[in-house]
């Protein structure tokens, strides 16, 4: 293995361990991933499949935690309800996301209002009236489902959106954030599938050995992630994680001001 293969190895250990850890906590993966890529030098086509492929780690790890869950029928009747709106946002609106949002810029300012908005949501009166994952109405399903569509822009946190949008609906924290994992996982695999078959052919042996790596990375990492999330939100609820988007938004916006990202 040559030394730049090693190099490009070890960039895939990092995004994958990004990847896991920031994937179900209200903090953007896709965003910390784009950061990461331009610190890293990790841009081009290769890059850009693989902030999507990884995600199949995190993908594996909710299933693997909630799999009990997924093997009730009725959940999936609610599932479908709440991916509903990204499907369709997401495939008209992809090419333009991709081309005006994936940027330092726009993710810090995403990570800047999103961040204010969970501690606004952390501070009023949410009526949590829904602690049973199966006593979430089709409409509320929906209703979150459409929340999550915020999070096509980077930067916004596809959990924080869902989660926030299930606060406000009338979820406890816990049910809108085990709500928010298990309606990840249909999205993700769509999109990790659709990219992996679009970009196939390019991959070179080398290139497979690297989303492989990243793959199983951010499984181990997103596990360990989720475990943790679930301990601290009961306690620490997001007004935490509103402020680490803050001041993350504030040393992007310094950094870009200072030309040194």
């Amino acid at each position: 293995m040559g030394a730049a293969v090693l190099i490009e190895v070890f960039k895939a250990l990092i995004l994958g361990v990004v990847e896991g850890a920031t994937e179900f906590i209200p903090v953007s993966s896709t965003g910390h991933l784009i950061i990461f890529n331009q610190f890293l030098g990790f841009t081009g086509p290769l890059a850009q499949t693989f902030d999507i492929v990884v995600q199949l780690g995190a993908i594996l790890a909710i299933v693997y935690l909630y799999f009990e869950v997924f093997k009730q029928p009725r959940i999936w009747g609610r599932i479908l309800a709440g991916i509903l709106p990204i499907l369709v946002v997401g495939f008209l609106f992809e090419k333009r996301i991709k081309h005006y949002l994936f940027n330092p810029l726009t993710v810090a300012l995403a990570l800047l209002v999103f961040g204010i908005i969970m501690i606004w949501v952390d501070r009023r009166k949410n009526p949590e009236k829904v602690s049973d994952l199966f006593a979430i109405s089709y409409q509320t399903a929906f209703i979150i489902g459409l929340f999550q569509c915020l999070a096509l822009w980077p930067g916004v946190s596809r959990s924080g959106a869902t989660i926030v949008g299930g606060l406000l609906m009338g979820l406890t924290y816990m049910a809108a954030a085990q709500f928010s994992f298990i309606m990840a996982v249909p999205v993700m695999v769509i999109a990790t599938a659709y990219e992996f078959i679009k970009e196939f052919s390019s991959f070179s042996a080398a290139d497979l050995g690297i989303l492989a790596v990243g793959l199983v990375t951010s499984f181990i990492f997103a596990v360990a992630s989720v475990k943790a999330f679930m301990n601290w939100l009961n306690r620490l609820k997001l007004t935490p994680f509103g402020i680490y988007r803050i001041i993350l938004a504030a040393v992007l916006l310094f950094l870009l001001g200072a030309h040194l990202l």
